[in-house]
C-alpha cells in the first residue's frame, strides 16, 4: 500500500482569495444583523441564539436532505466491491474515516460528498459516471470528494449560506406583507418599512449571493488540488473531469433539470442549455481546472513525486 500523503501545501493566492471573500460575508451579514435588530426591536443576543438553533438544524439534517433529494440509496461493499476499496484506500492516504458509499441512478456522469463531518459523511456517485471512467479516472474523481470531505466544504457552505437564505424568506414575506397593506394594522406607515426590509433584505442576498458563488469556486479549485495531491496523478482526474463534461454537455435536458438544485455538490455542474445557471456559476470554467491540474502535475514531476 502506498505511504500516506501530505495534503498540507498550499495554495496562499487560493487561500487569501477565500479569505478576503469570508470577510465580505461576515462584514455584509454582521449589518444584516444589526438592521433585523433594529427593525424587528430585538437585540443582538436573542437574533443570535435564533440564528444558531438554525444552524444546528440545517447542519444536522444537510447529509440526510441531500441524500433524500438526490435520491441516493446507501450501498454496500458486496454490491460495488471495487468502489469501496478505492474509497477505503483514499480514505487511509488522507487519514479520514472511511466514508459511507452511496450511489445515484442517474445516466448523467457526477459525483458529490455530503455530511457533517469526516465521520459522518457520505460520498457519492451516479451509475452513469461509472460507466465512463476507468479505475483511475473514478480514483481521481473520488479523491475530489474525500478533499471536500477533509476540509468540511459542505458544512462551510452551508453555514455561509444560511443568512442568506434568511434573507431571501424575509424579502419574500416582506414583499408578501406589503401587497396586503403591510404587517398587521399600520396602513401607509407600516407599508413603507415593509419596503424598507425587501430593499435590505434583496442587497443582502444579491451580494451573499454572488459571494458564496465565488467561494464555491474556489473551494473547488481547492479540492482539485487536494485530489490532485492525494494520488499524485493529477493526470486522471483531469481527464475525467474533460470525459464527465463531455457526457454532461449531450445529457437530456429533462435529467440535466431535475439535477441543477444540487449543482453546488457536483463535481461538475450539470446545466441545461437554456438556463440563468451559467451566469451565477457554482463550479469555475472545467478549462481552468484542468489548466491548474496540469501545473500541479508538472510540479510533481519536477520534484520527483509522481506515483
Amino acid at each position: 500500500m502506498d505511504s500516506p500523503v501530505s495534503l498540507t501545501g498550499r495554495d496562499w493566492k487560493l487561500t487569501t482569495r477565500m479569505a478576503v471573500s469570508f470577510l465580505a460575508l461576515t462584514v455584509i451579514y454582521l449589518i444584516f444583523l444589526s438592521f433585523i435588530s433594529v427593525y424587528f426591536g430585538l437585540g443582538i443576543l436573542p437574533i443570535s441564539i435564533m440564528a444558531g438553533l438554525m444552524i444546528l438544524v440545517q447542519w444536522f439534517f444537510s447529509d440526510r436532505l441531500v441524500l433524500w433529494s438526490t435520491g441516493t440509496k446507501l450501498a454496500s461493499k458486496e454490491q460495488y466491491p471495487q468502489l469501496h476499496q478505492i474509497v477505503e484506500n483514499l480514505a487511509q492516504k488522507a487519514r479520514i474515516p472511511k466514508p459511507r458509499v452511496g450511489i445515484m441512478e442517474t445516466e448523467v456522469p457526477n459525483s458529490f460528498a455530503t455530511g457533517k463531518g469526516p465521520k459522518s459523511s457520505v460520498v457519492a456517485v451516479t451509475t452513469g459516471i461509472m460507466k465512463i471512467l476507468d479505475e483511475k479516472e473514478l480514483e481521481g474523481v473520488l479523491s475530489h470528494e474525500l478533499s471536500h470531505i477533509r476540509h468540511r466544504d459542505v458544512t462551510i457552505i452551508t453555514l455561509a449560506s444560511l443568512f442568506s437564505t434568511i434573507a431571501w424568506y424575509l424579502m419574500q414575506s416582506s414583499m408578501f406583507g406589503a401587497m396586503w397593506g403591510g404587517y398587521g394594522y399600520g396602513g401607509r406607515q407600516q407599508s413603507g418599512n415593509a419596503f424598507l426590509v425587501i430593499i435590505v433584505a434583496a442587497i443582502v442576498w444579491v451580494l451573499s449571493f454572488l459571494i458564496i458563488r465565488a467561494i464555491s469556486r474556489y473551494r473547488e479549485f481547492a479540492a482539485d488540488r487536494g485530489g490532485a495531491l492525494l494520488t499524485g496523478q493529477p493526470m486522471y482526474l483531469s481527464r475525467a473531469l474533460m470525459k464527465i463534461t463531455g457526457k454532461v454537455k449531450v445529457a437530456p435536458k429533462q435529467q440535466l433539470q431535475k439535477l441543477e438544485g444540487m449543482n453546488a455538490f457536483f463535481i461538475i455542474p450539470a446545466i441545461s442549455g437554456n438556463t440563468i445557471a451559467r451566469f451565477f456559476a457554482t463550479h469555475p470554467p472545467v478549462e481552468e481546472r484542468v489548466k491548474r491540474l496540469m501545473e500541479i502535475e508538472a510540479q510533481l514531476r519536477k520534484e520527483g513525486r509522481m506515483q
